[in-house]
């Protein structure tokens, strides 16, 4: 499995949540051993120039925090993106981390008009010629293709989109076990939908819950000397659970227990959870 994000220029630089996951990114419990950003670029962001976003050249300078090897390719040019995408692949294969830089047509989405604030860019944007002519007229000037085999190539792809199109309208069930993962058995019946979604009773004997609840309140090793701090709250976890009290922490506890002593296995991400602050 590899993963690939696909970012904007703007964003990339812009957004808090780049940068956090980079620093995500070589934890031992959180990494996807590099992931492939590709970042679509046309310099703008909403049509913001890039002095007013951001204050490095370029927006993939965010990377530079985890020495992630940042190459900048034209996309006018297909083989060149492929290539330096054969490159980042193997890069990630074989180290960790990578992105991808190119440009894009249009402004911010396809409903934006750039040209309200870019106008001397989009000027020289539209007179550019598209990336598939221009490759196309490319092939066919060499005899790689012919310019019936282009059209045929380019109808047939129309077709197919015309085709999925049509389909969807027609479309009542919606076959949502086809697109998960690993179908769970005997989650969903035939036609994809969901069967009952009754819970099993999952409920435990007290005599467990005490258990838990006394070792919750115990300290695992003799003659340990912990903070005063938490003796307080271990003693009064402990009274708690022998008047058949619980709060959220304890109730929390008890849940967690009762499911590690089915053998399965808890793993605790978030807020300080090492220290136990919550």
């Amino acid at each position: 499995v590899m993963s690939i994000l696909l970012h904007g220029d703007a964003a990339f630089a812009g957004q808090g949540v780049v940068y956090e996951t980079f620093h995500l990114s070589d934890l031992p419990s959180y990494t996807t051993n590099g992931t492939i950003h590709v970042v679509v670029n046309n310099q703008i962001g909403f049509t913001t120039d890039p002095r007013m976003a951001r204050s490095s050249p370029y927006p993939t300078d965010v990377a530079r925090v985890v020495n992630a090897p940042i190459f900048h390719v034209n996309a006018d040019d297909p083989e060149a993106v492929m290539y330096v995408c054969n490159v980042a692949a193997e890069w990630r294969n074989t180290f960790n981390k990578d992105v991808v830089v190119c440009y894009r047509r249009r402004g911010h989405n396809e409903m934006d008009e750039p040209m309200f604030t870019q106008p001397l860019m989009y000027k020289q944007i539209h007179k550019q010629v598209p990336v598939l002519k221009k490759y196309a007229d490319k092939l066919i000037a060499d005899g790689t293709v012919t310019l019936q085999e282009f059209e045929e190539e380019i109808a047939k792809y129309d077709r197919i989109c015309e085709e999925a199109y049509t389909r969807s309208k027609d479309n009542k069930i919606l076959h949502i076990k086809h697109w998960l993962d690993s179908p769970w058995p005997g989650f969903f019946n035939v036609d994809g939908e969901p069967k009952s979604m009754s819970c099993p009773p999952t409920g435990i004997s007290e005599e467990l819950l005490t258990h838990i609840g006394n070792v919750a309140s115990s300290v695992p090793v003799e003659d340990f000397k912990i903070h005063s701090g938490l003796s307080r709250i271990l003693k009064a976890r402990s009274e708690m659970t022998k008047n058949r009290l619980v709060d959220w922490a304890l109730a929390e506890y008890m849940a967690f227990g009762s499911v590690l002593k089915e053998g399965i296995h808890v793993r605790l991400s978030g807020q300080d959870v090492e220290r136990g602050t919550f």
